[in-house]
Parts: C-alpha cells; sequence; structure tokens
C-alpha cells in the first residue's frame, strides 16, 4: 500500500468489463481508497486452430481499454496491461513487479470456464500467498445491453451497401460493431504488414466512427470462417453480418461461407451482396 491506496490486481480476460466484476471493484472502493492494475491475458487458442497473436491481443485490448474506462468513472484510478501469458504466469509476474495488496479474479459460470477447469483460482490463490483473493463470476453472456456484431469483410468493406447496413442495425438498437478483413494481401503486401486490407478498413472505420457508430476493426486470418470463428471463440458476439460479391465472382461464396456460418456460429448471420468489383475509396 502506497499513498493511502491499496493496490488490487484485476485478472480477467473474456469476462473483462462485465457488471459483475465492476460492481466487485466498486463495492472494495467504497471500503477504502485503491487503485486497480488490471491484467488481461491473451486467450488461448482452440484446438486446432492456427490464430494470429495480433488478432488474440486486439481483441484482449478492446475489453481492457473498457474496464479502464468503467472503472475511472467510479473515480478508481486503474491501469493495464495485455499478458501473452495464460493467467497463473500473468499474476505471477504482476506480483513480482508490483506492490500488490489484494487480488479479483473474475472468470465465466463454470459451465463455461476454462479457467474453473483447470483449477486457476486454487493455483492463484497459492501463489497469491497471504493476500486475500476474491473470485467473481460474470455471466456476460447474460447482460443486457448494447449488442455484439461482428462484420467479416474484405475487399468489399468500404462499399455503401455493407456501410449503409451497419448504418441501418445501428439505427435500431445500441449497437457495437467489430470489423474483421480476412488479410487476402500478395506475399509482397503481407511482408510490408497488410497495405491494401488496413487501407481500406481504416477507410470503413474512420467512416462509420464520424457518424458515432461503435466500431472496431482488425486483420484476421485469411479464411474469412477461419476468422469469424475465432473472434466468436475471443469475443461476445451476437450477429453477423457478412459482405461479399455476388454470385460465381465470389470466392466466399463459393465455399459457402454463409452456410457454414449459419450452421455453425449459432447466431444470425446477415449477407449483404455487393454487385460491382470497381473500389471505391471511402
Amino acid at each position: 500500500m502506497s499513498d493511502g491506496h491499496a493496490t488490487l490486481l484485476v485478472i480477467a480476460n473474456e469476462t473483462l468489463a462485465g457488471r459483475e466484476l465492476i460492481d466487485a471493484v466498486e463495492r472494495r472502493a467504497e471500503q477504502g481508497p485503491i487503485r486497480a492494475l488490471v491484467v488481461a491475458p491473451v486467450n488461448d487458442p482452440p484446438a486446432g486452430y492456427v490464430v494470429y497473436e495480433g488478432t488474440r491481443r486486439a481483441a484482449a485490448g478492446r475489453r481492457l481499454e473498457r474496464t479502464l474506462q468503467a472503472l475511472r468513472a467510479l473515480g478508481v484510478p486503474a491501469f493495464g496491461y495485455v499478458s501473452g501469458e495464460g493467467p497463473l504466469d500473468a499474476v505471477k509476474d504482476a506480483l513480482a513487479q508490483e506492490d500488490i495488496d489484494e487480488l479479483i479474479v473474475s472468470t465465466h459460470p463454470e459451465s463455461r470456464s476454462g479457467w474453473l477447469r483447470r483449477n486457476l483460482i486454487a493455483e492463484i490463490t497459492k501463489a497469491a500467498g497471504r493476500r486475500p483473493v476474491e473470485h467473481v463470476v460474470a455471466d456476460v453472456a447474460a447482460e443486457t445491453g448494447a449488442e455484439n456484431v461482428l462484420v467479416v469483410a474484405n475487399e468489399t468493406v468500404v462499399r455503401e451497401q455493407l456501410l449503409n447496413a451497419i448504418r441501418q442495425r445501428a439505427a435500431r438498437d445500441p449497437v457495437s460493431f467489430l470489423i474483421v478483413s480476412p488479410q487476402s494481401d500478395s506475399i509482397e503486401s503481407i511482408a510490408r504488414g497488410h497495405p491494401d486490407a488496413e487501407r481500406r478498413l481504416r477507410s470503413a472505420v474512420a467512416e462509420l466512427r464520424s457518424e458515432g457508430i461503435d466500431v472496431h476493426g482488425q486483420i484476421a486470418h485469411p479464411d474469412p470462417y477461419t476468422a469469424a470463428m475465432e473472434t466468436m471463440h475471443d469475443e461476445r458476439v451476437d450477429e453477423v453480418i457478412v459482405s461479399t460479391f455476388s454470385g460465381e465472382r465470389s470466392g466466399w461464396l463459393r465455399r459457402d461461407l454463409i452456410g457454414r456460418l449459419r450452421t455453425d456460429s449459432g447466431v444470425p448471420v446477415q449477407h449483404v451482396v455487393v454487385e460491382s468489383r470497381v473500389e471505391v475509396t471511402a
């Protein structure tokens, strides 16, 4: 403890920004002044998946930023970072580097929590020594509020057909969009960091944000099905919008992307068809 503030280590990933976790920190703050260090361990990829590290870190980073904003709005000084370590190693690193007084660990309910199946609460409690450890169960999927809509698009991401579909969805009720663009640049372009896909994605995100729409974007796995399913592993997704060219001109349609996502995602999938291949810069 320094400056009269106890330092609270908060460990969570998919349940970051869950109401139960924010409430737990608020209750602790009512007992005396605290500062919060929030650490978000990056998700382990599901078996059989080849996951881009940047995709996983970006998902954790968005949740972290929402959590820090929520805690600061409560008057709790909060800072944090995304950790490339697993949750137990992330805790050990934080304890070694910071003067931690207490810990809060947030997980999904037991039926959905890989952390609980691996008995991590007991392991973290052991690593914490004499420091108090509170376990918070956050059922993020059951919370009401803004829906999360995943948008999968690459070459069509700046087309008006897709942008208008996003605008129409945003006008209905509170919603947050994540646009993932499966990279499809040439080998030479990939070596330079996917410039074409990134340019299109930045243009679309900038235009929508200028209209007050809550939207984020990231480059993802080159296969659109894999990109979508990996994102749904890391994020709560309530709906999916997929944008493609029409008919046989679309490799995504030839691979039955829409049908596969409707079968495997478990959420509604909207298909936006773009007729023209002539690119328009937003």
